[in-house]
């Protein structure tokens, strides 16, 4: 074997090795510091009036119903039911064409749930989960809030509003079974690592920030 060969094969493995550490402790940092801000059990939830409930698609690839997102919209619908909250930030994506507009069919989801119109915002520049958080606080000025998405996507989300400042927990919605979402945690492994690069090498900033809207909440405390 060659010189060059013996020293590409040590740069790629050494290369791996970096890249599976960083994989491994961003995890275990995010998960770690925010396991006790992130909830299952609604009676437990910290008096946070205003929910920011993550987009994700309505319908799966085959054309049924996400379970992410059903299971999301119940929980925020029954949330509010129970006076957790009074007030919802639906943010998502809706650029990748009009046919496709995550928070106006989360809008839609859960007026049929019983959730009054008044008592929903849309912010349709929720591309991403950084800028949901971000958009949250310099947008919609909440500093205080309940996210509204699955486990494994829980703690990402508050690890990030932690960074900016953001007193935030967390009120997971049910997954569906493993053989279902093996893919979607996955992803989820990678981007935790991702939001580490973002947060603290990269400092990624939303694509879009737009002008302040005020959301007028009397029982917000």
């Amino acid at each position: 074997m060659s010189i060059v060969m013996r020293w590409l094969i040590r740069t790629v493995s050494t290369a791996l090795l970096v890249f599976a550490l960083l994989v491994l402790l961003s995890n275990v940092w995010i998960v770690k510091s925010t396991t006790s801000r992130v909830f299952a059990d609604a009676k437990s939830l910290p008096n946070h009036r205003v929910a920011l409930v993550l987009g994700t698609s309505n319908k799966t690839v085959g054309g049924g119903i996400n379970p992410y997102f059903a299971r999301r919209m119940e929980t925020a619908a029954e949330l509010y039911k129970q006076g957790k909250i009074d007030h919802l930030i639906l943010s998502g994506d809706n650029r990748s064409s009009k046919y496709y507009n995550e928070p106006l069919e989360m809008r839609k989801a859960l007026i049929k749930l019983g959730v009054p119109a008044s008592a929903i915002t849309l912010d349709q520049a929720g591309l991403r989960t950084l800028d949901s958080v971000v958009r949250c606080k310099e947008v919609f000025g909440q500093e205080k809030i309940t996210i509204i998405t699955q486990p494994f996507h829980s703690y990402r989300a508050v690890f990030i509003s932690r960074y900016y400042g953001i007193d935030a927990v967390a009120m997971v919605a049910s997954e569906p079974d493993v053989s279902y979402s093996f893919n979607v945690r996955l992803r989820e492994y990678f981007a935790r690592t991702k939001a580490v690069l973002d947060l603290y090498i990269l400092k990624t900033t939303p694509r879009f920030m737009g002008e302040k809207e005020n959301i007028k909440v009397s029982a917000v405390q």
